[in-house]
């Protein structure tokens, strides 16, 4: 399967889905939660985001969405790398997180297999759907 996503049309409404690497559940604690949603209030207002509809789980996410700037894939790109910087963030300076050193080793091992990133929480290998509007 291509770890690419496939938008055939740039400005149309798509539903995607995207884990966190090894299915890690790290949007149970309140803080990590907050840090997902401050990356969709960051990508609606920089990166023109249009939400739909979306649904946050302990180890993914569904989004339906659009490009305001027709760049879907683009969008999606600089949403998971900006909230796996932040999420990493978040992490290191949470000294209550009985999981930092696992957690923070697991985004590490995860990234270097990427052989593209240093550390990453999101993983890439999904689908999108195409959403038909009448």
């Amino acid at each position: 399967m291509s770890r690419k996503y496939k938008f055939h049309n740039k400005s149309g409404l798509y539903f995607v889905s995207f884990a966190t690497v090894y299915w890690i559940d790290v949007f149970t604690r309140q803080k990590y939660f907050d840090v997902l949603a401050d990356s969709v209030k960051y990508c609606r207002k920089e990166k023109g985001l249009e939400l739909y509809g979306y649904c946050f789980m302990p180890n993914h996410v569904h989004f339906i969405f659009r490009s305001s700037h027709n760049q879907p894939m683009e969008l999606l790109r600089d949403f998971k790398r900006y909230t796996s910087n932040k999420m990493i963030e978040a992490i290191q300076s949470y000294p209550q997180e009985s999981r930092q050193k696992w957690l923070l080793w697991m985004f590490e091992k995860a990234g270097k297999e990427k052989g593209n990133v240093s550390s990453s929480v999101l993983a890439t290998s999904q689908q999108a759907h195409r959403i038909m509007v009448s």
